[in-house]
């Protein structure tokens, strides 16, 4: 029997919108964009929906095949996250991009999209809500990520050189705290209080 439920698809897609943030992740996009060329929207948000709907399904079991734990695999993710960031900041380029947008898939579809956060969400999610009503909030979000990777040379036009030069920069000190935040969650790590 199919439990679709409004309440259940609100709530689910509230938390992915939240953990997804795509919004946030525009300069991040746009910076991607300026060192490939393009970034392809339909097969980036293709490949963020595949990678998100196989942890669905088959996530914890998944990564016990290699012997990965969901942690390992966030403080992974923290890593990538941490090297976008200090490219950024610093204006190096850690990341070899392939010609024609093709290296824009993984940085943008994974980490960014489908990160250790959304992937561990939605296993904590299929605890609490039906599958169906998941399905359906996880499709939302992804409609709204193709949407604004299709909508990148807007952003870029409204922010100007100096506009993204300057959210480049703080994005990129955000991206570093992201990562940082992740790597001691997973690792139980904790700074001493007042630091």
């Amino acid at each position: 029997m199919i439990h679709l439920s409004i309440v259940e698809i609100l709530a689910a897609f509230m938390v992915l919108f939240a953990i997804i943030d795509i919004l946030g992740s525009i300069p991040i996009i746009l910076d991607i964009k300026s060192k490939t060329g393009s970034v392809l929207a339909g097969k980036t948000t293709i490949a963020a929906f595949v990678i998100m709907l196989l942890f669905l399904f088959i996530g914890e079991p998944l990564l016990g095949l290699f012997g990965v734990d969901i942690s390992s695999f966030a403080i992974a993710g923290s890593i990538i996250i941490l090297l976008m960031g200090l490219e950024m900041v610093m204006g190096i380029q850690l990341f070899k991009h392939e010609s024609g947008g093709s290296g824009a898939i993984i940085p943008i579809a994974f980490p960014l999209i489908a990160g250790a956060g959304s992937i561990t969400t939605l296993l904590s999610l299929r605890a609490e809500y039906h599958l169906i009503n998941i399905l359906i909030a996880l499709s939302l979000n992804m409609i709204i990520v193709y949407l604004v990777l299709r909508l990148t040379t807007f952003f870029e036009r409204i922010l100007g050189p100096n506009g993204l030069h300057i959210l480049r920069k703080f994005f990129g000190i955000i991206l570093l705290a992201i990562a940082i935040r992740l790597f001691l969650s997973n690792t139980g790590i904790e700074l001493p209080k007042g630091m």
